[in-house]
């Protein structure tokens, strides 16, 4: 099962060296199968564009090493290739490698001559440790490519986008991002201006364990929980989900009816007497408990809580100083997994705190509210954010964005860089909740479970676009699509080498 790790610019750099000095790997050999990975790329995703030639923008430090591995390697297979070069190499390798692509006759031409036109071009300029506003010679390039024309592939990402934060300081667009052995931060930070990212293999040894782990399709295909032939509807998962006052039934029949769509066998609602009315007219899978939904829990809704192997808590619940009451009445008496959303956040910290086996996902704004000390963090950096939570409330911490991260002990364990603006509607993230409830109830760890579920509505949002688009999926499409999801989760096709994954750029204009 290939781990994809998300890695900022100072874990890169410490895998490079671990490559080099614990493993023996020569930098040189770093550098050529860095380029030669490239190739093989751009082959593959623009074989038609190299028959007009390929321009190949050359930096001065280890970056532009790969660009000229990439321009000789181009031009040894018979391409049209110009390499421009933006000032003296400072880096060895990127200086050997110049005077090897020189030897081997690549047209060189100096930033300031006249670039030709050409079916490619690619952006060699700087890595993933670069920061900062771009300057100088970097700067004038970075501009020229944005301004070539033809279309963009960037060696480890876009001149300009920060790839341990995101930021933005250049022009570039790329069309194409190739990387090397894990996704940088910066790639799912500044998805539209990556592109297509394609993650490649060079050799690199196994990553950190500390690292968050990408959650891509063969890795939680073969963790998601499987069935057996003789399994009967109490052992796929008994889920309880609580909420729904009057006028807010939505949420809590989108949670319900999510808990179904992602597996569970049995699906109890506890809720207000107008949304059991409304769930039994519209679901009559789903079982049904009336209940004031405070101040205390009733007997029947804590008979619930011995029944559920999980419980989502929150969709639609409202939030007044009953609901606060209800809340902790049933926390105090909950001993299975609990998924926390929405109003069930609105309650004291504490409360939430002395649960075991938690989880709770909150957007930003919900994430402001139940971490003061931490409003901003968010917005500055998800990572950190979520992992600080996570050590602050002591459980798993889903903080929904872009990308999605999932933290628990004080570290962010998992990464979620699938979904699109479908998934900006109101519903989604009662989906979300059901989804995740489904798969705890199956006794999965909840961080995984988390990241299970959070991946599954991401891919599923992607899915429902292609047949609705973006602008008119609704969380009940995105439901549906969840067969679909499973379906080519099944009939997966081997990636060939040396591609290790390729995260396709989300829909957003239809």
């Amino acid at each position: 099962m290939t781990e994809i790790p998300v890695v900022d610019a100072t874990e890169a750099a410490a895998w490079d060296e671990t490559a080099r000095t614990a493993h023996a790997i020569p930098s040189r050999v770093l550098m050529e199968s860095a380029g030669r990975a490239c190739v093989a790329v751009i082959a593959r995703e623009f074989g038609r564009a190299l028959g007009s030639g390929v321009v190949v923008v050359c930096g001065t430090g280890n970056n532009g090493g790969d660009g000229w591995v990439v321009a000789r390697a181009l031009n040894a297979s018979g391409v049209r290739t110009w390499a421009v070069t933006t000032g003296d190499s400072r880096a060895p390798d990127c200086k050997a490698n110049r005077e090897l692509a020189e030897s081997e006759g690549v047209r060189v031409l100096n930033a300031a001559d006249q670039w030709p036109a050409s079916g490619l071009i690619v952006d060699a300029l700087l890595g993933t440790g670069a920061s900062g506003e771009l300057r100088d010679s970097v700067a004038e390039a970075a501009k020229r490519i944005d301004a070539h024309g033809a279309p963009v592939v960037a060696v480890d990402g876009p001149t300009g986008v920060d790839l341990t934060t995101g930021s933005i300081t250049g022009p570039i667009t790329a069309d194409l991002t190739v990387t090397f052995g894990g996704l940088r931060r910066g790639h799912l930070l500044a998805r539209e201006r990556c592109g297509k990212v394609v993650v490649t293999d060079i050799g690199f040894p196994p990553p950190d364990d500390s690292w968050p782990r990408f959650v891509h399709d063969r890795w939680a295909s073969n963790l998601l929980p499987r069935f057996d032939v003789e399994m009967h509807k109490g052992e796929r998962g008994k889920v309880v989900v609580i909420g729904g006052m009057d006028g807010m039934s939505g949420a809590a029949l989108h949670a319900a009816r999510a808990a179904f769509s992602a597996g569970a066998g049995l699906v109890k609602l506890v809720a207000s007497h107008d949304t059991v009315r409304a769930a039994q007219s519209v679901l009559p899978d789903v079982m049904t408990v009336p209940s004031s939904l405070g101040p205390d829990a009733e007997a029947a809704v804590l008979e619930c809580l011995e029944w559920a192997d999980a419980v989502v808590l929150g969709p639609g619940l409202g939030r007044s100083d009953d609901r606060n009451g209800f809340v902790k009445s049933l926390l105090i008496k909950c001993a299975v997994p609990v998924i926390a959303d929405a109003d069930a956040l609105r309650v004291e910290r504490s409360v939430l705190e002395s649960v075991d086996h938690l989880v709770v996902t909150p957007h930003v704004g919900e994430f402001s509210a139940l971490f003061p000390e931490l409003s901003d963090a968010p917005e500055i950096d998800p990572f950190a954010a979520a992992a600080e939570a996570s050590r602050l409330m002591k459980t798993s911490v889903l903080l929904k964005g872009v990308p999605t991260v999932i933290a628990a002990g004080g570290a962010a364990r998992y990464v979620v860089g699938s979904g699109n603006p479908a998934l900006a509607t109101g519903g989604s993230g009662d989906v979300l909740a059901g989804f995740i409830g489904a798969i705890l109830a199956r006794g999965v760890d909840p961080t995984l479970a988390a990241a299970l579920g959070a991946h599954i509505m991401g891919r599923a949002a992607e899915v429902a676009s292609l047949q609705k688009s973006v602008r008119a999926a609704r969380p009940a499409d995105v439901m549906d699509s969840v067969r679909e999801v499973l379906r080519e989760w099944e009939d997966q096709q081997d990636l060939l080498p040396p591609y290790l994954l390729e995260l396709e750029k989300p829909a957003t204009q239809w």
